[in-house]
């Protein structure tokens, strides 16, 4: 089926029509009436843009495309960051006796800190808050801790 189209014909400079020439074929276009076309609507679009708060078709694809792309390389990035998460905490666990009523207390304290610093919490400030809690450093509580461990070990043979 074909479309009613209006035929128009116009004069142009020889360096306009080398132009038309060279990026008719350039843009991939079947003809040069589609590449005119292509360009009246995107200078009509630019001209509309001058005088809307919308932005013009041919940016907001562009800025579309680019937000696609950031999208799928974030999400790839928080996919290797997860994965390596889950080992850490995977192998944290096998190394330490935790009961699952502790887990979901910290869960819980993790959630409020969190929420309470829209997400920016930092390991610096976790560190100072554990410390607090327990009025002696996190480093001699581990060192204490496996201290008495180790020579649990060695007097049980």
């Amino acid at each position: 089926m074909s479309e009613n189209k209006d035929r128009l014909n116009f004069r142009m400079k020889p360096e306009t029509a080398e132009k038309l020439e060279h990026w008719y074929k350039a843009n991939h276009c079947r003809s040069r009436n589609e590449f005119v076309e292509k360009a009246v609507n995107f200078y009509a679009d630019s001209l509309a843009a001058e005088n809307s708060t919308t932005l013009p078709l041919a940016i907001q694809t562009a800025i579309d495309g680019r937000l696609k792309m950031l999208e799928d390389r974030v999400a790839s990035i928080l996919y290797k960051q997860t994965v390596e998460m889950d080992m850490a905490i995977s192998i944290l666990l096998q190394s330490v006796n935790v009961d699952e009523s502790v887990l979901r207390q910290e869960r819980a304290k993790s959630v409020a800190a969190v929420k309470h610093t829209n997400g920016r919490l930092r390991m610096e400030q976790k560190l100072r808050e554990l410390e607090t809690d327990r009025q002696e450093p996190l480093h001699q509580v581990w060192w204490r801790t496996e201290c008495q461990r180790l020579s649990a070990i060695h007097c049980h043979p």
